[in-house]
């Protein structure tokens, strides 16, 4: 099999699942993280219908999923007295499966770090492509030549960056910021709302959970004190238990606050260089990026198995398996809906929410969403002659 070495920028959840499909597939897989080591806790993400079950089971990690699993919970929106409003059901914003994207990733890592590379702490400088493979340079690592190099770090991906171009040109940001700040207060699953601004608390152990409309903002994404005054300037004159949130900031043990975005690519693959999950579609708090990191490192995988490591097919046919099941991740933002502009807009959410039907039929369509595509079987990575599988819809045949 040609093209045997590959480079996996990222170490969250879209490279070390391609790591676990490539090193089934005989890869020599290094997997490069930027942070010193994995990231616990974290907010929580989810799984949704078939296909989703399906890559999961494929792994062998579903039943392990399934353990960690948070479990939905309803979350009860109040007003400025603590006095309910109305209540976002947990399998609206939770999915079939719900995880904390840290013991996900930790999930993940152990699966793969017996027969994979990691290097943390480090981050790619450059990338040459040539004829014969990748020369990579890094900030502290010497310089190594690899057959591929993947990009799974991100909606801020620095190999795309390097690869493809600025961010600038691939990223357009939605007009919204969140944080998650740990904080060190549990209300129980509630959250409020004035224009513009959200705020939700969990359990004692879950950060805050913040969303805001803003102007873009001049930041530095790696300057956690600069965030601090970022959040408190926006949540200034706030209502509730905002002024007691505001207050505990300084003393925050972990915060990170991002813009709301979505990345729009007209390809996922330049050369020896390939996008993968967030890098490739995503798009902040739109519900499916897990899964689409998952499907995705399973599609990519396959298709560099099927193509016998011929990458200039195994990508294109990774781009036209998977291109009309990403469309998903340019649908809208969370930030309007979770943050509505008006006081109007705050009542006709809340009033949305207190119709079941309503929210059975936007269910309906992110499970149609969730089971848009076809799966081969790949037998290269699963070790059996699965067929391919399609989902079904009740009254389709």
């Amino acid at each position: 099999m040609k093209n045997t070495t590959v480079l996996i920028s990222g170490a969250s959840i879209a490279g070390p699942a391609l790591a676990y499909w490539l090193s089934r597939s005989g890869h020599a897989v290094t997997v490069v993280e930027r942070a010193p080591a994995l990231r616990p806790g974290g907010q929580a993400v989810d799984f949704k219908g078939e296909t989703h079950r399906v890559v999961l089971e494929r792994m062998g990690i579903l039943a392990e999923v399934r353990r960690c699993q948070t479990g939905g919970t309803d979350q009860v929106i109040v007003d400025a007295d603590g006095r309910r409003l109305a209540v976002m059901p947990g399998e609206f914003t939770g999915g079939d499966v719900e995880i904390l994207r840290g013991d996900l990733a930790a999930l993940l890592h152990e699966r793969t770090e017996g027969d994979c590379e990691y290097v943390f702490g480090d981050s790619i400088t450059s990338l040459t492509d040539t004829a014969g493979g990748v020369h990579v340079t890094f900030e502290r690592g010497a310089p190594r030549t690899f057959d591929l190099v993947v990009g799974a770090d991100g909606i801020h991906s620095n190999v795309r960056r390097l690869a493809f171009g600025p961010e600038s040109g691939y990223v357009r940001f939605l007009g919204h910021y969140y944080a998650l700040a740990d904080l060190g207060v549990g209300s129980g699953n509630v959250m409020y709302n004035e224009p513009g601004r959200m705020v939700a608390l969990g359990g004692p152990k879950s950060p805050a959970f913040f969303v805001f409309a803003s102007e873009r903002l001049d930041h530095d994404r790696y300057d956690v004190e600069g965030h601090k005054r970022i959040l408190a300037d926006a949540y200034r004159g706030m209502g509730w238990r905002v002024p007691e949130l505001v207050a505990r900031l300084p003393e925050a043990r972990d915060l990170h606050l991002d813009s709301i975005s979505r990345v729009e690519t007209d390809h996922y693959a330049r050369g020896r260089v390939v996008l993968l999950g967030d890098a490739a579609y995503g798009n902040t708090l739109g519900g499916f990026g897990t899964g689409l990191a998952v499907v995705g490192a399973y599609v990519l995988a396959g298709e560099l198995a099927e193509a016998g490591g011929d990458h200039r097919t195994a990508f294109r046919g990774y781009e036209e398996a998977f291109r009309g099941y990403a469309k998903v991740a340019g649908k809208g933002s969370a930030g309007p809906f979770l943050a509505p502009a008006t006081w109007r807009r705050i009542r006709m959410r809340n009033r949305i929410l207190k119709h079941r039907f309503l929210l059975r039929a936007m269910l309906g369509v992110t499970d149609r969403f969730a089971t848009d595509i076809r799966l081969k079987g790949y037998p290269a990575l699963t070790g059996t002659s699965a067929a391919p599988w399609a989902p079904s819809f009740p009254g389709k045949t």
